[in-house]
């Protein structure tokens, strides 16, 4: 990737549309789309003001290939900070493609995955938590996951981790002062105020690194396995939660022999229903596979759901299961309560205090259902618009940033000297700045931006 080259690339996604829109950056980009755009008033792109739209047509020796809306963007006041043009033609592939090969053999280069990002990034438009929100933003696909993504853009996370770094790059300072000083054995930085810093940099790292948990599963859907004896109804369920007929019902026991999966957006939140073979001794090796694969299912899961179907349903397997799986959320339901008379349902519920009641097959109950689902995740820190951690790479900063300022508290404890607590402070910092791109590589870059998709 070069920042002198300028480039272009199909912004709207490949195929036929009513419209599509080709993206245009760099210190060329005006002067290059002023020799193929022809305005219908005659004005060259130059000459007009920045954040203006141009109606034309675009001409290769005198054949016009389409009329067009061009949007001019003048650097530094765009989104990658140089100069853009952005070319909104018609939908067709032909006319995509002839445009974009006619900027190229004007002297273009086709853009990579995620260059005009990375040039946003390079030129101070949003640091590397911003631009990586973008990747997000454009990958979120419910409420949720829509809602972190535009927190962390407007640098909501970005904000938080600058604000500690700042605060530590002051201490920093004043320990880098006190060994330039060593031999005068003078003392800049007060180690009572500096153990307090400490204190408050952990806790919001601790509590950062402890909203990954949820942020991650929002971000990528929360995995519910539908697990039970054969024939209790879990296939009937799943269809119901979809509202369509996504798992085959049957009342023959052992139908569903493999897995069946699908999702769906609760509150915001999306749901992933995992429907399960039916859990039983069995001499069937196909079914037995479809068995094994229910508990690889429950161990990836993050909600268990148990189904029964009424009193006289063997509690060992309920047991079992949460013994065999003592950290997961379990929710038993009792399925066919249309079925149950008012004592069966004291007595299950005496037995079971945290068990719900429905009828996939009517429906009753799956209003219910849903809210305790969503009652179950800890979504608490999104209506209180707290910073969310989704991404794995900061995960991995903020754990290792909060490992040395443990080294740091460590240090000052046991009074070692001011040159190596100066060490892991460093290393802290350097982790923290991994986060925002204060601290980058080549390869970081490379890896973060080729996740992106071609025209962004």
């Amino acid at each position: 990737m070069s920042k002198t080259n300028t480039i272009i690339a199909l912004a709207t996604p490949s195929g036929t549309g009513a419209i599509a829109v080709i993206r245009v950056s760099g210190p060329e980009a005006i002067e290059v789309s002023d020799t193929v755009f022809k305005s219908v008033r005659g004005k060259k792109l130059k000459n007009q003001k920045s954040h203006t739209i141009h109606l034309g047509h675009i001409i290769e020796n005198e054949k016009v290939m389409d009329k067009v809306l061009v949007s001019l963007f003048k650097g530094p006041n765009s989104y990658t900070g140089e100069n853009i043009v952005e070319i909104s033609c018609h939908g067709s592939p032909y006319i995509q493609q002839q445009i974009i090969q006619l900027f190229l053999r004007k002297g273009c280069y086709m853009a990579s995955a995620g260059e005009f990002t990375l040039r946003a990034f390079l030129n101070g438009k949003m640091d590397l938590s911003q631009a990586e929100a973008v990747a997000d933003l454009i990958a979120s696909d419910s409420e949720a996951a829509h809602e972190i993504a535009m927190q962390q853009m407007r640098g909501g996370f970005s904000n938080e981790i600058q604000k500690l770094r700042e605060e530590l790059l002051n201490f920093a300072s004043l320990i880098e002062l006190e060994l330039d000083f060593s031999q005068e054995d003078v003392e800049f930085a007060d180690r009572t105020q500096f153990n307090e810093l400490l204190n408050r940099i952990s806790e919001v790292l601790k509590k950062l690194i402890d909203s990954f948990a949820l942020g991650n599963v929002i971000k990528n859907g929360i995995p519910v396995a539908i697990v039970g004896e054969p024939n209790v109804g879990k296939s009937t369920l799943l269809n119901t939660l979809l509202n369509e007929e996504r798992a085959i019902v049957s009342d023959i026991a052992g139908t569903t022999r493999d897995t069946v999966e699908d999702q769906i957006s609760l509150y915001g939140i999306n749901f992933r229903f995992i429907d399960t073979a039916g859990i039983r001794e069995t001499k069937d090796v196909v079914e037995q596979i479809g068995i094994d694969r229910t508990f690889d299912k429950i161990e990836k899961a993050k909600l268990v759901i148990y189904l029964f179907d009424g009193p006289g349903f063997d509690r060992s397997e309920l047991e079992n299961i949460k013994k065999r799986y003592p950290n997961k959320e379990l929710l038993p339901l009792c399925n066919k309560v249309d079925a149950l008379d008012s004592i069966q349902i004291e007595q299950l519920e005496s037995e079971i205090p945290t068990v719900l009641f429905i009828s996939a097959k009517n429906k009753t109950g799956i209003s219910d259902l849903e809210k305790n689902l969503f009652s179950l995740v800890d979504a608490g820190a999104l209506s209180g618009d707290e910073t969310i951690v989704t991404n794995s790479r900061h995960y991995d900063a903020l754990l290792k940033a909060l490992e040395e300022i443990q080294k740091v508290k460590e240090g000052i404890d046991i009074g070692i000297s001011s040159d190596l607590i100066s060490i892991d402070i460093r290393q802290a910092l350097f982790h923290l700045g991994e986060i925002t791109g204060s601290v980058t590589t080549d390869d970081l870059l490379g890896n973060i931006f080729s996740n992106f998709c071609i025209g962004k």
